[in-house]
């Protein structure tokens, strides 16, 4: 069976990124790094791939240049079991990019993230549809998600 594998497109910040990921999600690791040889495009010895997994799902970083910049149109969704694994994800990965409303940010690369705890989708999909709207209202006015208040909402 092919495997699809999420190629990030960097201009020479691949291996920084994977050493950033790696670090920040259990189970993850660099598997790989090519470089450029002398048929170019970029100078020979620079970092052309940098292969790496974050928690068994594989992923490329393509040092391809500055033609193209990630936008919010694509994210990486994080399943968070609790508020203390949304604070360490949002704080790691936060850390020198930029906070973004209801549990969305990007890193200091530009890649978007969504940390989203557990707790969130359950709420949102309770039957009772003026629980599940306060629990909206209430992320709504979020950036990072705080479950507490999550479950506040949806007990008012």
């Amino acid at each position: 069976m092919s495997r699809i594998t999420p190629c990030l497109w960097f201009d020479t910040e691949g291996e920084a990124a994977a050493e950033l990921y790696t670090s920040v999600f259990p189970n993850s690791k660099i598997t790989d790094v090519a470089r450029y040889g002398s048929a170019g495009p970029r100078p020979e010895g620079t970092v052309m791939t940098v292969s790496f997994e974050l928690d068994g799902l594989e992923f490329v970083a393509l040092n391809g240049g500055p033609d193209f910049k990630f936008n919010e149109a694509v994210s990486f969704q994080v399943s968070c079991k609790d508020q203390d694994e949304v604070d360490h994800y949002w704080s790691k990965l936060s850390d020198g990019g930029e906070e973004g409303p209801c549990g969305w940010l990007k890193d200091r690369f530009g890649l978007s993230w969504q940390i989203i705890p557990e707790a969130l989708p359950r709420l949102l999909a309770d039957p009772d549809r003026e629980k599940a709207q306060r629990v909206m209202a209430a992320m709504l006015e979020m950036r990072k998600i705080e479950v507490d208040e999550l479950e506040a909402a949806a007990a008012a």
